[in-house]
């Protein structure tokens, strides 16, 4: 069955299907950068501002998901830092009354992915963009384009966040 939508002109409709065709990358950039759900509605929401924002401002000696891969990056790391000073200045008036955030959760099944998960939201920001790239299955050019450096600068990058992230499954391990 085919949606129909009225009244939209033809940026809106491109607009909308670029958007419907990337929406994964938007969703797990903002995942990665976020720790609870209502950051990361809000997160997406920003995303999605600044995609339509910039909508006509499109290189198109790139890809389409390497422009929104960019974008969700950069919106994510600027949204990271500005929501992170707001926490530190942020008191929290009754602990008790929080409600368990069962985004964070961790059973026996996936304890080494949620166990990744938790050691790259604990990466600089940078560095967790360019393992997210990665482990997306962005080669080095791609990524490159995506936050605008060589592809040197990034397989070397990469290669220490692995060795840290080893290092860090290591250390755990041994507890």
């Amino acid at each position: 069955m085919k949606k129909i939508v009225f009244g939209l002109n033809d940026k809106e409709k491109s607009f909308l299907s670029i958007l419907e065709s990337h929406k994964r990358i938007i969703y797990k950039v903002a995942n990665t950068y976020c720790f609870d759900k209502s950051d990361c509605d809000d997160l997406i929401q920003e995303i999605i501002l600044q995609v339509w924002k910039t909508f006509e401002n499109f290189n198109s000696k790139f890809k389409w998901s390497t422009w929104i891969y960019r974008i969700a990056i950069n919106t994510s790391i600027s949204f990271y830092r500005k929501n992170k000073t707001r926490k530190e200045n942020t008191v929290r008036l009754n602990p008790i009354l929080e409600l368990p955030n069962n985004h964070d959760e961790i059973s026996l099944e996936d304890n080494n992915f949620s166990l990744l998960k938790r050691f790259i939201r604990e990466l600089k920001e940078i560095d967790r963009a360019l393992i997210l790239l990665h482990l997306e299955g962005l080669n080095s050019k791609e990524i490159a384009n995506v936050i605008d450096t060589t592809q040197t600068n990034v397989t070397t990058k990469i290669s220490r966040i692995k060795k840290k992230l080893k290092l860090r499954f290591d250390n755990h391990n041994k507890k």
